[in-house]
């Protein structure tokens, strides 16, 4: 999970440096971290160059990028709406898809289409939310409503696949399943919400046979998150009711701290620094424990209900200092040992609204970041505990963004959502941008 992959990358040119594929939610690190080829000062005027645009589906899932090939889900257009006085029956209500396509074209390499039935999901039903997570020569994914797949990630063979719903009484939270396989080892594990203590679910990633599940919770909709800590690792797992730490070989409970959860909208991921698990959310707002000597010690080491309230954003941290979106001021910054408020940006990041958001990722070891927000604006910034410093903006999507980019070489691949307009087969698009301009031969 915490290994670093670099490349050479020779896509459409010769880059600058080594840089990173992101073969999983979040990046390499899976903590928004990326070490990427030296970036300009600032856009160029005209903007940047869009190297290709591919249609696609709705939905909010996140794009990978392994070995030249850029990975997502999506909805197809669905079946035409049935009449509301229509007996009830096993049609679906659309399709689910898991596409490949190549880094350099855009061009479609394989794509697995599966029926499903969405219902409403809270009124966001318009695709799939999780990002497909790629690993020796295999991909993993989750769809919105429970269907979990394993495939050969170069031709889209199907090695193994689970209708979670069905063979172990996952259940569907109101806005469909949003956080992504995570590999680990031999296992990859899903939050499921299964019934029998299923809550976490970990598959042998080989045959998806089933290998440990752990808790009685609801599902949220973070992902879980591993984390190396100085007496050992865990697993963190932020539900509608608890911020729990488990043994990841075997489910083990080590610890768990109550946060009962409005809606049950546990979102953000936590994150895990100098000893201290942080998590965020939109009513309850924020915690952070503190971990001890032992797997199993932790205290709660301060809250936050006023000036640190994150929804969907994940948060960041550098040098004691956590960089979060808050529902009603926008990014802001805040020690992480106390929770003291240094700055907010007054909403310049990414607009104010309902949902506020944008995908902040780390450029490098330093203060300097790259920003996609719900626009489509791709952002080049400074984070530090001086202040917000924009350096530069420009759009590269119309129409909203909740989904995560993914980062390669000198590239950024992005799609738009479709929440307006999913019924309309490709209404979103999947493009490529260009980050760094090829270096020209001498």
């Amino acid at each position: 999970m915490r290994q670093v992959i670099l490349i050479s990358v020779a896509l459409m040119g010769t880059c600058p440096v080594a840089a990173e594929d992101w073969p999983q939610w979040r990046g390499p690190r899976a903590d928004g971290t990326w070490q990427a080829p030296k970036l300009p000062r600032e856009w160029p005027r005209a903007g940047l160059r869009t190297v290709w645009r591919q249609p696609v589906g709705g939905g909010y899932a996140g794009v990978t990028v392994l070995g030249g090939r850029v990975y997502t889900l999506d909805l197809e257009a669905p079946i035409a709406p049935r009449p509301k006085d229509a007996p009830e029956d096993d049609r679906p209500d659309g399709f689910e898809r898991v596409r490949c396509f190549e880094a350099t074209s855009g061009r479609e390499v394989w794509s697995h289409r599966y029926p499903v039935r969405y219902g409403n999901l809270g009124g966001y039903a318009n695709g799939p939310r999780t990002s497909v997570t790629i690993r020796d020569g295999r991909a993993y994914s989750l769809g919105a409503v429970g269907h979990l797949y394993c495939f050969d990630a170069a031709s889209g063979k199907v090695i193994w696949q689970h209708d979670t719903v069905k063979e172990y009484g996952a259940r569907v939270p109101e806005w469909g399943f949003a956080g992504s396989p995570v590999v680990d080892g031999e296992l990859v594990i899903t939050h499921l919400g299964a019934a029998r203590g299923g809550c976490v679910v970990a598959f042998d990633r080989h045959t998806g046979q089933e290998k440990w599940r752990a808790l009685d919770d609801p599902a949220g909709y973070c992902t879980p998150a591993l984390f190396d800590t100085a007496a050992g690792r865990i697993l963190v797992v932020w539900t509608p009711r608890h911020i729990h730490a488990l043994d990841p070989t075997d489910g083990r409970s080590l610890w768990r701290v109550p946060y009962e959860v409005t809606y049950g909208v546990s979102i953000a991921g936590p994150i895990c620094q100098e000893g201290i698990v942080f998590v965020t959310g939109y009513w309850e707002g924020s915690k952070a424990i503190r971990l001890g000597a032992r797997l199993t010690d932790q205290e709660l080491l301060w809250t936050d209900n006023k000036n640190l309230r994150g929804l969907m954003a994940q948060p960041l941290y550098r040098d004691g200092h956590v960089y979060m979106i808050d529902k009603d001021r926008g990014l802001t910054c805040f020690e992480l040992k106390t929770g003291r408020k240094i700055w907010d940006d007054d909403n310049t990041l990414t607009p104010r609204g309902r949902n506020p958001h944008a995908s902040i990722v780390w450029l490098n070891d330093g203060d300097r970041a790259l920003a996609l927000n719900s626009r489509g604006e791709l952002i080049l910034c400074r984070l530090n505990p001086q202040g917000y410093q924009e350096e530069s903006r420009t759009r590269i999507l119309s129409g909203r963004v909740w989904g995560h980019p993914a980062l390669s070489g000198r590239f950024l691949y992005a799609k738009t959502d479709g929440a307006e307009a999913w019924r309309t087969a490709g209404a979103c698009e999947l493009v490529c941008v260009e980050l760094v301009p090829p270096e020209k031969p001498e």
